[in-house]
């Protein structure tokens, strides 16, 4: 059985939320990361990896007595490229990562599951991108095959320039669970997600 790990990018600055940290708001009565990372548990059967960043420590302290492993991007104020870097540089053996952000709550593990059995039923040595439409989603499947060609860019590291620059390497997963789609950015995204949870609306 090919082994799945993960990557989930949790350094950013959380400059539209309004000096809340967004990775730390309130889902499902835990941290938003925390709930993250535990949502990629129920999907992925080799380890997660955490890359940490703005106000690491207090991300770290929610997520201390989880099974993962933890590291720190230096480089954070640089944008989400150098975090995938260091993902990368640091995940644990697998065949496959899904890298994903720590703010997409709606995600379910069974949503990830759908993605890596897409993933491994088709081309397993291209990059797997969630699409829905014309609208490219998150997390991706990275094989662990073309680590090195992803690491190899030091000047704009990861995975948007690589994909955009080598086609032929990446194929479109269709998919149309809104969780691979929405993210939370801003106190409005916040609140309507709040609103949907409170009425019941399936997460």
């Amino acid at each position: 059985m090919d082994r799945v790990g993960a990557i989930i990018l949790a350094a950013g600055l959380s400059r539209r939320m309004q000096e809340r940290n967004k990775l730390l708001l309130p889902i499902a009565g835990v941290p938003m990361i925390r709930h993250m990372v535990q949502t990629y548990l129920g999907a992925v059967n080799s380890e997660i990896c955490v890359v940490t960043g703005y106000e690491a420590e207090r991300v770290k302290a929610v997520l201390s007595d989880l099974p993962i492993r933890l590291v720190h991007n230096d480089d954070f104020e640089k944008g989400q490229p150098f975090s995938v870097r260091v993902g990368l540089e640091n995940a644990p053996q697998a065949e496959h990562f899904l890298i994903g952000l720590g703010d997409q709550p709606q995600l379910t593990a069974s949503d990830l599951r759908t993605l890596i059995a897409a993933h491994l039923a088709g081309d397993k040595g291209k990059i797997s991108i969630p699409f829905r439409g014309e609208t490219r989603g998150n997390p991706i499947v990275i094989p662990a095959c073309l680590r090195s060609q992803l690491l190899a860019d030091k000047v704009n590291p990861g995975c948007g320039k690589f994909t955009r620059a080598n086609p032929d390497l990446a194929q479109h997963i269709s998919l149309s669970q809104p969780g691979f789609f929405e993210d939370i950015d801003t106190p409005a995204a916040f609140s309507t997600f709040q609103k949907m949870t409170s009425q019941g609306v399936p997460r």
